[in-house]
């Protein structure tokens, strides 16, 4: 029995489903942008790319989590 992503992973199958993109494609999109402050690359997604703020700040968390 597998169990249920926890914390910022919670929200990727809905981040997928919601934006039409896999999940490693948002962390190389965060990884190649010049910004590194957390809040910084959560107000450029919400911005560029039209992410709503807990989708945002989720991937965010992750990505920088896991080093950029």
């Amino acid at each position: 029995m597998t169990t249920p992503p926890k914390g910022p992973a919670s929200y990727f199958p809905a981040i997928e489903k919601k934006y039409g993109r896999p999940i490693a494609e948002w962390q190389e999109l965060i990884r190649a942008s010049p910004l590194t402050r957390h809040m910084e690359l959560v107000a450029w997604l919400k911005s560029e790319h039209g992410l709503g703020h807990g989708h945002a700040n989720a991937l965010v968390a992750h990505t920088l989590a896991e080093g950029r």
